[in-house]
């Protein structure tokens, strides 16, 4: 089956869309990577979305114009993506929408809101949608995140030792070869937040690290941080910009925008170390678009000097497309009536099969169920 996977994560700057043909072979999930299209969104919808996030107050107004016009970007990005990678015979899509709300109260999620309204996907693609792949997970007692550790699990699975897997988003997550998986912390949220603070919007992100890079870590800050309760909790647990948003965390008087982002960027590399060893590792695969931040990465092992950390390009998948392949995993389990949650992972009393479908033009048709689920998940 050709399924497009669609994704914006928590640093909300673009839609990534990626095809994958995925079939079903004794037990094992066969994933043949056909490649990825990053789009930005424009202007005018980063900014609305911006606006929106916590701690703003939303009109429903606003809710609605971006429910629409997320899901209409998304909604392009799969048009292109079938028309450039898969030649117009995509049989599929998944999106995982943006997320705009994570309700944890009390370590307990409650709710969860992704914004994208499907049915402007299967109108332009003609395609049956896969959406709101969290929230079946949540009504199950689960965190509904991180949503991608059963496709960790089946991908890393045969490694030898103990390996997880990273990724460093908006916020960080890792997956234990147990099935213990979680947030860890920021990833590239208050980093992000703090570049467009320091440069009035003119940056979005600190390229290449180049203002960290400059900088000293502020050690009475970094300590400060990291007294955050939210490390403390077991896992599971799960966070996001309701959290770590841009209003968290004030700088010291004097401090300049290059230790300010040394600061952070130390911040998300120490909760980073300590949840790794926490789950004794013993090899770090990551992916995410805070892998390419060079400055990140090289405090991430230089705090971790005994534990190699390699990025996911070394196993055959892209870092910066590892999500949107692994949610074009999550549709193809869903079409095929299979779980594609790990409780061990999310919390959740149950698996489940995730999302709801959006019927294509010609209406909902299906594959048969598959006999069994996947026990491991090999590239090809």
């Amino acid at each position: 089956m050709l399924v497009i996977g669609l994704m914006s994560g928590t640093s909300y700057d673009a839609v990534d869309a990626a095809a994958a043909e995925l079939r079903l072979l004794d037990g094992t999930l066969l994933l043949k990577p056909l490649g990825m299209v990053s789009t930005p969104y424009d202007e005018e919808l980063r900014e609305a979305l911006a606006g929106a996030l916590p701690p703003s107050a939303v009109p429903l107004a606003r809710v609605c114009l971006l429910d629409t016009r997320i899901g209409q970007a998304f909604a392009a990005a799969a048009v292109r993506v079938d028309r450039e990678l898969c030649g117009g015979r995509a049989e599929l899509v998944s999106s995982h929408g943006q997320t705009v709300y994570h309700w944890v109260d009390g370590g307990r999620v409650h709710g969860t809101l992704q914004l994208g309204q499907p049915a402007w996907i299967a109108e332009a693609t003609g395609l049956p949608v896969v959406a709101d792949l969290r929230s079946r997970d949540v009504a199950a007692g689960g965190q509904g995140a991180p949503l991608v550790s059963l496709v960790d699990l089946l991908w890393l699975r045969g490694r030898p030792g103990r390996p997880v897997a990273l990724n460093l988003g908006g916020i960080a997550n890792l997956t234990a070869p147990d099935g213990t998986a979680f947030d860890t912390g920021p990833g590239c949220a208050l980093l992000d937040a703090a570049v467009r603070e320091f440069t009035g919007g003119r940056l979005a992100y600190d390229v290449d690290g180049a203002l960290a890079a400059r900088g000293r870590p502020h050690g009475p800050l970094l300590e400060e941080l990291l007294t955050e309760p939210y490390y403390a909790l077991p896992a599971p647990k799960t966070t996001g910009k309701e959290l770590f948003h841009a209003g968290y965390w004030r700088a010291p008087e004097g401090l300049s925008a290059e230790d300010a982002l040394a600061t952070l960027t130390h911040l998300t590399a120490r909760t980073v170390v300590d949840a790794v060893r926490g789950v004794a590792a013993t090899e770090v695969v990551a992916s995410g678009g805070g892998t390419r931040n060079p400055v990140l990465m090289r405090t991430l092992r230089g705090l971790l000097p005994e534990i190699p950390v390699r990025l996911s390009d070394e196993l055959g998948l892209p870092a910066a497309a590892k999500e949107a392949y692994a949610f074009a995993v999550l549709g193809f389990l869903t079409a095929h009536g299979l779980a594609g949650t790990a409780p061990a992972a999310t919390g959740a009393r149950h698996p489940s099969v995730l999302g709801s479908l959006t019927p294509g033009r010609n209406g909902l048709r299906l594959p048969p169920p598959a006999p069994a689920p996947p026990v491991r998940l090999r590239l090809e």
